[in-house]
């Protein structure tokens, strides 16, 4: 009986970073200047900067940053264990065993976004320069 306590204590303890963390992550989206609009590779959007988003943790993506006047700005978003997820990782060792690390892996509960915020400092569009007219023409007048 004792065995089977356990058993199911250390069953149910079992994905400590996916119990503790979650599976998805929040990443903050800033750009200066605000009120970009935020298109991810993984179809999350956002409509205006300063913005966070639920994401799930192991998926990495670019988040492309657009605002009328200024280039687009492209930011890869990586996964990485973070330290708070291999304690978590590390925990299922001592109660949780093969199925919580198993668990862990697949959720992504052992992982962060970095970088996070996301942050694109946005850059103006070149003004057009304006077209040199070769000397002697003027403008309007027909040549025959």
């Amino acid at each position: 009986m004792k065995k089977l306590l356990v058993c199911g204590i250390a069953l149910s303890l079992g994905a400590c970073g996916t119990v503790t963390r979650g599976t998805t992550n929040d990443v903050t989206f800033a750009s200066e200047p605000g009120g970009a609009y935020v298109e991810t590779s993984i179809g999350v959007t956002c409509a205006s900067t300063p913005c966070t988003l639920p994401i799930s943790r192991k998926q990495a993506f670019v988040a492309t940053f657009m605002l009328p006047g200024y280039q687009p700005q492209q930011i890869s978003v990586q996964t990485n264990v973070s330290g708070t997820g291999a304690a978590g990782f590390a925990g299922n060792v001592v109660a949780g065993g093969l199925i919580g690390m198993a668990v862990d892996a697949s959720t992504g509960a052992t992982l962060d976004h970095s970088p996070n915020p996301v942050f694109a400092r946005m850059v103006p569009l070149a003004p057009s320069k304006p077209i040199a007219l070769p000397r002697g023409r003027r403008v309007g007048t027909p040549t025959s």
